[in-house]
C-alpha cells in the first residue's frame, strides 16, 4: 500500500469528501490505522474548535479595541454562519477560483413567463425564473460534464456524477443554507418551483435533514430578488462550480439604425481551475445563454 494512502472504505472516503476533509490528515482509530466515519466526524469537530486553526485565519490584532472609538454591541455568531465560515475559508484558500461574468438575453423567456395563465380559470401561473435557470444548468452539465464532477486530490482522480442535484443558496434568518434539489433533470418547471418552495420553507424552519446539504452537482446563488449584478460566488466543495445570478435589467442596443430594449440577466460563474479551464467556462456561459435565449422553449423542453 502507498504510504500516503490511508486505509478507509469507499463509503468513509465519500463521507470525508462531502465534508471537505482531507482523509490523508485524519488519524484512524481502528485496527491498522483504518479510518471510520466517527474518525472523520472527530476530525471535523477538532477543526471547528481548534484555536490553532482559528489563529491562522485571524488578521493581526490592532493596537486598539473597537470600543475605544465609540459604543459597540457584541453578539454571538449564529450557529449556521459559524459552521459555514470554516468551509468558506477552506474553499477560498484551497481552490483556485476563476470567475467569469456575462449577460444573458432573457426577453422571450420573461415574456412567456409573465403570460402564463391557467387554461380553465385564466388565473396567472407564477413560475420563478430560477426554475428556468436550473433546467438550463442541467442541459449545460450534460454537455460539459467537467462541471458535474468532484476532484479526488488524494488519488489524482476526477469523479464524474451521473445525477443532477442542484444546490440552491437559501437566505434565512439563521444564515445562508444550501440544500439540494434532487433529480432536476426529471422535473418539469412547475415541479421545480414546488420543490424550491418546499425546501426553502424547511430551511427557514430549521426542519431540513442535514443530508440534503450534501451530494450536489452544482450550486446557484441568486440575488435576483434583492438587487445587484455581478459578484464572486464561492465554490461549495466538493462541487467544482457555482453560478451567481444577479437582478435582471433592461438594456438598450442600437441595431439596424434602430434602438431596441432587451431584458438582460447578469451571471457570474466561478469554477475550480484545476478541472475547468477558461475556454470551457466561456462555452458553459454561452450554452446557458442559448438555453435561456429566444429558443428557450425548445431548449428546455427536455
Amino acid at each position: 500500500m502507498n504510504k500516503k494512502t490511508k486505509p478507509a472504505s469507499p463509503k468513509v472516503r465519500k463521507f470525508a469528501r462531502e465534508l471537505g476533509a482531507n482523509i490523508v490528515e485524519i488519524k484512524g482509530s481502528q485496527r491498522s490505522g483504518r479510518i471510520s466515519e466517527e474518525d472523520v466526524k472527530n476530525f471535523i469537530k477538532k477543526q471547528f474548535s481548534s484555536k490553532k486553526t482559528l489563529e491562522k485565519k485571524e488578521l493581526p490584532k490592532n493596537d486598539y479595541e473597537h470600543d475605544d472609538f465609540g459604543e459597540i454591541e457584541i453578539k454571538d455568531l449564529p450557529r449556521v454562519k459559524k459552521i459555514s465560515s470554516i468551509q468558506l475559508v477552506k474553499s477560498w484558500t484551497e481552490i483556485p477560483h476563476v470567475t467569469q461574468h456575462d449577460e444573458i438575453d432573457i426577453t422571450e423567456m420573461e415574456d412567456f413567463r409573465s403570460s402564463l395563465r391557467d387554461f380553465y380559470t385564466g388565473e396567472k401561473i407564477s413560475v420563478t425564473p430560477l426554475a428556468f435557470i436550473m433546467k438550463a444548468i442541467v442541459n449545460a452539465l450534460k454537455t460539459y460534464p467537467n462541471f458535474n464532477s468532484s476532484l479526488d486530490s488524494e488519488n489524482n482522480k476526477v469523479i464524474y456524477k451521473k445525477y443532477f442535484h442542484i444546490g440552491i443558496a437559501v437566505d434565512t434568518p439563521h444564515g445562508l443554507m444550501v440544500p439540494k434539489i434532487r433529480d432536476v433533470d426529471k422535473m418539469n418547471l412547475k415541479k421545480i418551483g414546488e420543490e424550491l418552495k418546499r425546501v426553502s420553507k424547511l430551511c427557514r424552519e430549521l426542519k431540513i435533514d442535514k443530508k440534503e446539504f450534501f451530494g450536489g452537482s452544482m450550486t446557484i446563488s441568486s440575488l435576483g430578488g434583492i438587487g445587484g449584478n455581478f459578484f464572486t460566488p464561492i465554490i461549495n466543495p466538493p462541487e467544482v462550480a457555482i453560478l451567481g445570478v444577479g437582478k435582471s435589467f433592461n438594456k438598450t442596443f442600437k441595431k439596424n439604425n434602430q434602438f431596441i430594449t432587451r431584458k438582460m440577466l447578469p451571471i457570474s460563474l466561478s469554477y475550480d481551475h484545476r478541472i475547468i479551464d477558461g475556454a470551457e467556462g466561456a462555452r458553459f456561459c454561452v450554452h446557458l445563454g442559448e438555453s435561456l435565449g429566444k429558443d428557450f422553449a425548445f431548449k428546455l423542453a427536455v
